[in-house]
């Protein structure tokens, strides 16, 4: 089967990107003829598809009345895009079109191409953009839900995407357009969702269930399970408001006699790193970007993984790695968590947000012994083994690539 994959980045900045690298290996490892339309930096993995490739913007900063004008016109309509997926569908002829996050980068306007050609069409849910404007359903400092029912003018009064007005506005026009239009879903035969919760968030904002299916995001095993021992905590992500470190952080301060340490940069770094230091807190540790090599290293030794976000979570990729490797985990009851890490099975839950009971929550780790946490640690490679190995994604990705159309997957 010939595959097009179709995502704004092809550098691997974040869980979605290794998780299309690692989605396009597999699938060519068991015989299909895989193929990636992207977004052109000097940071992309190597591939012969480069050639069809177009410009990447920078969308996060200003660069001037004339930049901004070209850029906030392609963020609504990308002819560039357009024409290199007519391109790439004549040249390449796919029998199926995956798409990934192709926001912003491509815009609307390759999916007129894709419906006209007549290919079969799934998109994978990354994040909450199909009906959010931030991607997030998080601003202000909290879970937003404020857009719920067409009202995406509140981009435009709270900010959720920039300082700036204009991003805020062109967010707020895209997603009127797209769901006057209903171009996504037009052209898109099966929506992918990688959590229960996803797909459940996305009916009840007025998505059509029946053309969703969930299946849950894939995880390597280990070899050899993770050992512990090293006496910390293990914190592995982006800080920003989002993920919650703040909340973890003041929990962790009422129990120093447990070592945190955070891998990861955001916004909230300089923010977070003062409030440590006026605590003079020299159990928590700044790591900084560790590169996913380290990481595995540094989950081998953790006590546990802990992933305390306040907002949202689809299916981390950071929670299903340490489960992978045997290490228990304490998480957020929110968003897609619960799906994947079960209270006092392999690992703890707490309510986000709420530091009175993340210091219990640490408290009460603190008290298992080093077979009690073992038993977690396998328990959470169980769940891997029997709902995110890759076999099974493939076998379910194919599955969802015949209900949209595909006549054959051989």
């Amino acid at each position: 089967m010939k595959i097009l994959h179709i995502h704004k980045f092809f550098d691997q900045l974040g869980g979605s990107e290794l998780y299309l690298h690692r989605l396009m290996q597999k699938q060519a490892e068991v015989g299909h003829d895989v193929h990636i339309l992207s977004t052109r930096a000097t940071t992309n993995l190597p591939t012969p598809d480069a050639k069809y490739f177009i410009h990447r913007f920078d969308f996060r900063r200003a660069e001037g009345p004339k930049k901004d004008t070209v850029k906030g016109l392609a963020y609504l309509w990308n002819r560039e895009a357009r024409r290199a997926t007519e391109r790439v569908l004549r040249e390449i002829k796919p029998d199926v079109v995956h798409l990934h996050n192709i926001y912003h980068h491509f815009s609307t306007s390759i999916l007129g191409p894709i419906h006209r050609f007549c290919i079969p069409c799934v998109q994978t849910l990354h994040d909450l953009k199909l009906a959010c404007p931030n991607y997030l359903m998080f601003t202000e400092g909290s879970v937003c839900e404020r857009c719920k029912g067409g009202k995406y003018w509140n981009p435009i009064l709270h900010h959720c995407l920039s300082i700036r007005t204009l991003p805020n506005v062109l967010a707020g026009i895209e997603i009127t357009f797209t769901k006057v239009t209903q171009t996504y879903e037009k052209t898109v035969k099966r929506f992918i969702a990688p959590s229960e919760f996803v797909m459940k968030k996305m009916v009840e904002w007025g998505e059509p269930a029946g053309k969703f299916s969930v299946l849950q995001n894939p995880a390597d095993v280990s070899v050899v399970p993770a050992r512990g021992g090293g006496g910390f905590l293990l914190y592995a992500g982006r800080l920003t408001a989002q993920k919650g470190v703040e909340t973890l952080i003041r929990a962790s301060l009422a129990v120093p006699t447990l070592p945190l340490r955070i891998a990861g940069t955001g916004p909230d770094e300089e923010r977070l790193q003062h409030l440590v230091r006026s605590a003079n807190a020299s159990h928590i540790t700044f790591l900084g970007f560790v590169p996913p090599a380290e990481l595995a290293g540094l989950r081998q030794t953790a006590e546990a993984l802990v992933a305390p976000s306040v907002g949202y979570e689809n299916s981390p990729l950071s929670v299903l790695e340490a489960m992978g490797d045997g290490v228990p985990v304490i998480a957020s009851d929110i968003g897609g968590m619960p799906e994947l890490v079960r209270d006092n099975v392999n690992g703890l839950l707490a309510t986000p947000g709420d530091v009175a009971e993340w210091v219990d929550v640490l408290r009460r780790f603190q008290s298992t012994s080093r077979q009690e946490r073992g038993v977690m640690g396998e328990r959470g490679r169980d769940i891997i083994r029997s709902r995110h190995d890759w076999s099974g994604h493939l076998t379910g990705l194919e599955r969802i690539y015949m209900a949209a159309g595909v006549m054959s997957i051989h």
